[in-house]
């Protein structure tokens, strides 16, 4: 415990850290927000015009020298805004830099340009991205693409007051999807020379400011975004067939009335990975106003026609949700997530798998619809993909759920709530929440014991078939449940709750259907209440063991 006090404070520590302007058409300017500088009495910001670098805008020529130019040349006066007039600009990498504002207005598309192939030197015109970091002793403990920002279509590092803002379209059609295979068009290799994974990349940035554009196919991530201070995401429509946005080691952050559909992966994912060399948690985090799917064909999110998967069309594990992990080394904390809508996608996952401290989460009004997972997924596990000298088992405490409405949950699995043997889930509370599930289960489901895979992936699939048709709830510690109700489409042999090693656990006004199991299996538990419910007579329980109420 001496050794797991030491870490705590190692990782809160560590987490407390003039040129010419081209002119620009009236109209256009008209389309840019009003400039603060100037509504105080200021100089207004330059305005930099891509094409008067050397852009064309035409969709065929690479336009990336030019825009790099312009860039360069807002940087270098200082600071300013650069302007992407309506057109096509087909790109490799652009380098972000301080205090340079880039604004996509209506009609414009940045078009990343198409990767070399395999056994290829270079892409699209004989251009490349620019080569990813070389290896760290660091990078085993999180996938290839958490690791690498350069190889991007945008990218920055240890930046400051930057910003992309507009109505415009960033499309990733050239960069890869961090696999050897893809959904359509040729197959790119992630770790070759040369091509790119990432729509927009950010390392070490504060003060930063994405608003307003959309992305279309962002590669393996639309955004990654490592250890960036100071953050605001704000009415973005992300469409795309990896991540939509991985917040990853960040802290204070708002992300608010952004679209995500991202039926082969997470939608919004907050990490804190060891990307950076070290566990820092992402911390005072707040999401809200957010739309997540996983249903709908790739692009008819962007363009409003919302295309559902058929039968003829290749199906998607419908991902799309809002989940804290899985690289999860420095921790969650102070996170809130609310007013959020979940449709045709996976439900919301909290995780602490690699060292994590995940507490003081408050989750709250969220409606589900139609899922293919459980609507809540907490897990705090031992796979601990990390220095093995500073990671041990991290905590999951303190989290506030309510107001909570789903519609249609999966048959096979309720919601999976568990710790470890020794490291239990503490101090949870769940309150008006109301879960309709499609029901009727098999009666072997009855008997079903899910394993413990305390190191492997946390996902709930590996998990089976649950027990029980509402919650399965292991190994945690004071939990409250108030007015929480469960009902079944279908009718369902299962019990609503599976409790077992838990260790004070009060339930009120909880309504749930009997089924042929009654409404609460218990199995090694202690203090228990159940209070002023329909699911069963009011109860008060030192210790059971084995028994349906």
């Amino acid at each position: 415990m001496k050794a797991f006090s030491a870490m705590r404070r190692d990782m809160l520590r560590t987490g407390g850290v003039g040129a010419v302007a081209a002119a620009l058409p009236m109209a256009s300017f008209a389309a840019l927000a009003q400039d603060p500088s100037a509504a105080a009495g200021g100089a207004p910001q330059a305005i930099f015009n891509v094409r008067t670098y050397g852009a064309t805008g035409d969709g065929k020529t690479l336009d990336t020298a030019g825009v790099n130019r312009a860039i360069e040349a807002a940087a270098a006066s200082g600071g300013g805004v650069v302007v992407f007039p309506a057109g096509t600009y087909l790109c490799f990498s652009i380098r972000l830099k301080s205090q340079v504002r880039l604004h996509l207005e209506q009609g414009s598309i940045i078009l990343a340009a198409d990767s070399p192939l395999p056994g290829q030197q270079t892409g699209y015109g004989g251009g490349v991205y620019d080569a990813a970091e070389p290896k760290t002793a660091w990078d085993a403990y999180q996938d290839y693409g958490h690791n690498h920002w350069h190889n991007s279509l945008l990218w920055g590092e240890d930046l400051h007051d930057l910003s992309i803002t507009g109505p415009g379209l960033i499309w990733g059609k050239g960069l890869s999807r961090g696999f050897s295979e893809s959904v359509d068009g040729p197959s790119f290799i992630a770790e070759q020379p040369g091509v790119g994974n990432k729509a927009i990349a950010l390392k070490n940035c504060r003060n930063v400011i994405l608003r307003d554009f959309s992305i279309l196919k962002g590669g393996h991530f639309g955004l990654l975004l490592t250890g960036v201070d100071n953050l605001t995401i704000d009415n973005l429509k992300i469409d795309t067939d990896r991540d939509g946005m991985d917040i990853d080691c960040c802290q204070n952050v708002r992300v608010s009335n952004c679209t995500v559909n991202s039926p082969w992966d997470d939608g919004i994912c907050p990490k804190s990975s060891f990307a950076l060399g070290y566990a820092r948690p992402t911390k005072n985090l707040t999401i809200t106003n957010c739309y997540v799917s996983g249903y709908y064909q790739l692009g008819t999110v962007l363009d409003g026609t919302f295309k559902k998967f058929s039968a003829d069309v290749w199906a998607a594990p419908c991902t799309g949700r809002i989940k804290c992990g899985t690289e999860s080394n420095g921790g969650f904390i102070n996170v809130t997530i609310s007013n959020c809508v979940f449709e045709g996608c996976q439900g919301l996952a909290l995780e602490s798998v690699d060292g994590a401290l995940l507490e003081d989460v408050a989750v709250s009004n969220i409606t589900m619809r139609d899922l293919s997972s459980p609507p809540l997924f907490l897990r705090l596990g031992a796979r601990l993909r990390g220095p093995k000298d500073r990671t041990w088992v991290g905590t999951m405490k303190r989290i506030v759920i309510s107001n909570i409405a789903c519609y249609n949950a999966p048959r096979k699995q309720g919601c999976i709530l568990t710790g470890i043997t020794g490291y239990p889930i503490e101090d949870l509370k769940l309150a008006n929440i109301f879960i309709e599930t499609k029901g009727g289960a098999p009666a072997e489901y009855v008997k079903a014991r899910p394993a413990e895979l305390e190191g492997d992936y946390p996902d709930p699939e590996p998990f089976g078939p649950m027990p029980a048709s509402g919650f399965y709830l292991r190994h945690m510690r004071n939990l409250e449940m108030s007015h929480v109700e469960i009902a079944n489409t279908t009718t369902d042999p299962r019990p609503a709750f599976y409790l077992s090693d838990v260790d004070r656990a009060d339930f009120f006004a909880v309504t749930a259907p009997l089924g042929t199991a009654g409404a609460f299996a218990l199995h090694n538990v202690k203090n228990l209440r159940i209070g002023w419910s329909r699911a069963a007579a009011d109860t008060n329980l030192s210790s059971v063991d084995d028994k349906v109420l």
